[in-house]
């Protein structure tokens, strides 16, 4: 894999970290993305056993992991855009295009279709394309 199609990978991949971080921020109650518990320490021995909980005011852990995968898909997609990939995805999609317009143009001439034919390729072909699409 090349480092254009790595930078690419990343972007999705990245993309769909930032979706799936922004479901479990979804999940949390609104109180809890800013307030919580930030350490338990398990007290099994001595004259006051139990468990000691310490809260705070604090982003919760996957509000902070969200920001920062956020963060890291801006960074991968100014890198993608430096690095030329919008263009190059835009020229690739071209030449495909060309290729198979010139694929079509030469099946249809040798169909030999009649002029009744030949009027409805511009409706036709083009409806058909667009729905693969």
């Amino acid at each position: 894999m090349g480092p254009a199609e790595a930078l690419l990978e990343e972007v999705h991949r990245t993309a769909g970290h930032v979706a799936w971080l922004q479901q479990k921020v979804r999940e949390i109650e609104e109180d809890d993305l800013v307030w919580g518990v930030v350490e338990e320490v398990d007290k099994g021995a001595g004259e006051f056993t139990g468990i000691d909980t310490t809260k705070a005011a604090k982003p919760n852990v996957w509000l902070t992991l969200y920001q920062a995968e956020r963060k890291h898909q801006t960074d991968v997609c100014k890198a993608a855009i430096a690095a030329g990939i919008a263009e190059r995805q835009v020229r690739l999609a071209e030449q495909q295009g060309a290729l198979l317009g010139g694929v079509i143009q030469r099946i249809l001439d040798d169909l030999v279709l009649t002029p009744e034919q030949q009027a409805l390729v511009p409706t036709v072909v083009p409806r058909h394309l667009r729905a693969v699409s």
